[in-house]
């Protein structure tokens, strides 16, 4: 799995944070963005591009977008 392509994709889920600020070690949960409905947006972009059913607390229990990246690899 293509790291750069999955923070991409994961920014994508955001409509008013910078592009630039999505790193493999941002903490995530603390964008001002972040709230159930990025989640749930989140989770339908890992399934539908990934093939991978994440949760929410594979979620809860991620802190940056590289926990997440290894909860997916972890899954494939």
């Amino acid at each position: 799995m293509n790291q750069e392509e999955f923070i991409q994709l994961f920014a994508e889920q955001f409509d008013e944070t910078e592009p630039e600020e999505f790193k493999a070690d941002t903490e995530f949960k603390q964008l001002e963005e972040w709230d159930s409905m990025v989640a749930l947006m989140v989770i339908a972009m890992i399934d539908e591009e990934y093939s991978v059913k994440v949760s929410g607390e594979d979620i809860r229990s991620s802190s940056t977008i590289a926990d997440l990246i290894g909860v997916v690899e972890n899954k494939k």
